[in-house]
C-alpha cells in the first residue's frame, strides 16, 4: 500500500470526531427548532435511490433483485425538490443504498441543501475506504439492523457476519452509527437482540430495539421470551433516541396506538420511481411525483387522520409525528387500503 494510501485511512482523531458530533447535534437541535414554529415543510424523507437488495430477509417486502439505479441525475433532482419544500432531514433506504454507485454524490447534495444526511444499510459492503468516502461526503447518520448472532433462513444481517463491519465503523466513522435489534418476526432466538445491543453499546454506538412488523407494517405482538429482552434492552439503551419509542409499548402488549400520523406532511417515503408515498408500507397513496408535490400537499396531509395508523408499527413516522402531537387535530381521514378514495385516487396497501 502506497503511503498516500495509507494516510488516506488514518482513523479520524478523537477532537475530530467530537467537533462533528458537536456541530451535528446543533444542526439537529435548529431543525427540532425549525419544526416546531412551522408545520408546512417535512421534517424527514426517506428516498430510495434503488431497489435492488444483496440480500433477501424473508420478513422484507422493500428490496427486489434486479433493478437498475436511479440515474444520478435525476436523484439529484429529487433532491433538490426536498430541499425546495424544506426538508429538515433526508434518509437514504431502499434496497441497499451502498449497491448505488454514485451514492456519495446523492449525500453531498443532501447537505447542499442544508438537511441532515441519514442511511439505512445492512452494512455488508462497507470497508474502511468506503466509510471514509462517506464521512467525505458529510454522512451524519447510519443505521444497521442486525436481526440475529448466527444467520439463519430469516435473515442474513447477523453479527457473526457484521461485527468485523462494526469494527471498521468503530474505528473509522466521524458520523453517528446506531445499530438496530429486532424482536418477532419469525426471529429464532430472541436473546439475539440482547446480545446485540450490548455489543453495539460496547463500541461506543447508540443502539436501538425494534419490533417486526407484518407485511402491512402493522401490530405484532411480542410473546412472553421476546418481550423479557424487549424489556431488557430498552433497559440498556434508554439514553439513545429509543426514548422517542414509547408507542412500542402498547405494541407489545397486542394493543393499538392513539396519534396523529403526520406521514405525508411531516414525513414522506420517495419511491425508486419518485413517486412520494406515505411510507414503505402504504406505498401507493397519494403517489403523487415528487416534482409535483407543493406546500399545499403538505398542509393537507398534516390534517389527514390514517386509519392503519391504530396499529402500525413503522417507527421513523410515530417519532416524526411525535413533533407535533400536541396541536393541530386531524379534520379529514383516508382509509389505506379500502375502497374509500379522496379526489380521484384510491388508495392502495402494497402486498
Amino acid at each position: 500500500m502506497s503511503s498516500a494510501s495509507t494516510t488516506n485511512l488514518t482513523p479520524p482523531s478523537s477532537i475530530r470526531r467530537r467537533w462533528k458530533a458537536i456541530t451535528r447535534k446543533a444542526r439537529e437541535v435548529r431543525s427540532i427548532g425549525d419544526a416546531l414554529g412551522s408545520t408546512d415543510h417535512p421534517y424527514m424523507a426517506h428516498i430510495v435511490p434503488m431497489r435492488r437488495c444483496n440480500l433477501s430477509c424473508t420478513y422484507c417486502n422493500e428490496f427486489d433483485d434486479f433493478s437498475d439505479p436511479v440515474p444520478i441525475d435525476e436523484m439529484l433532482r429529487r433532491i433538490d425538490h426536498l430541499g425546495r419544500l424544506g426538508t429538515s432531514v433526508i434518509t437514504i433506504s431502499g434496497g441497499e443504498p451502498l449497491l448505488h454507485p454514485d451514492l456519495d454524490q446523492i449525500i453531498a447534495r443532501i447537505r447542499k441543501t442544508g438537511a441532515i444526511a441519514g442511511m439505512i444499510t445492512n452494512g455488508y459492503l462497507l470497508m474502511p475506504d468506503r466509510i471514509q468516502r462517506l464521512n467525505r461526503a458529510g454522512l451524519d447518520h447510519m443505521q444497521i439492523s442486525i436481526d440475529n448472532v448466527m444467520p439463519d433462513a430469516v435473515s442474513k444481517k447477523s453479527l457473526k457476519v457484521l461485527d468485523k463491519k462494526l469494527q471498521m465503523l468503530a474505528e473509522h466513522a466521524e458520523f453517528h452509527v446506531n445499530i438496530n435489534s429486532v424482536v418477532g418476526g419469525g426471529i429464532a432466538n430472541p436473546d439475539d437482540a440482547r446480545v446485540v445491543s450490548e455489543r453495539a453499546l460496547g463500541l461506543g454506538f447508540s443502539s436501538t430495539i425494534g419490533i417486526i412488523h407484518d407485511g402491512s407494517g402493522q401490530l405484532k405482538p411480542l410473546g412472553e421470551a421476546e418481550r423479557k429482552v424487549w424489556d431488557k434492552v430498552r433497559a440498556m439503551t434508554r439514553r439513545s433516541y429509543s426514548r422517542f419509542n414509547h408507542f412500542q409499548v402498547a405494541i407489545a402488549n397486542g394493543k393499538t396506538n392513539d396519534w396523529r400520523c403526520r406521514a405525508g406532511g411531516r414525513y414522506l417515503y420517495i419511491c425508486e420511481n419518485g413517486l412520494v408515498h406515505y411510507c414503505s408500507q402504504q406505498r401507493g397513496f397519494p403517489a403523487v411525483p415528487l416534482a409535483d408535490y407543493t406546500v399545499d400537499d403538505v398542509k393537507r396531509e398534516f390534517l389527514t387522520e390514517k386509519s392503519c395508523s391504530p396499529s402500525c408499527t413503522i417507527s421513523c413516522v410515530h417519532q416524526v409525528s411525535y413533533i407535533d402531537h400536541w396541536r393541530a387535530p386531524q379534520n379529514s381521514s383516508v382509509t389505506p387500503g379500502s375502497s374509500h378514495k379522496t379526489g380521484s385516487q384510491e388508495l392502495v396497501q402494497i402486498q
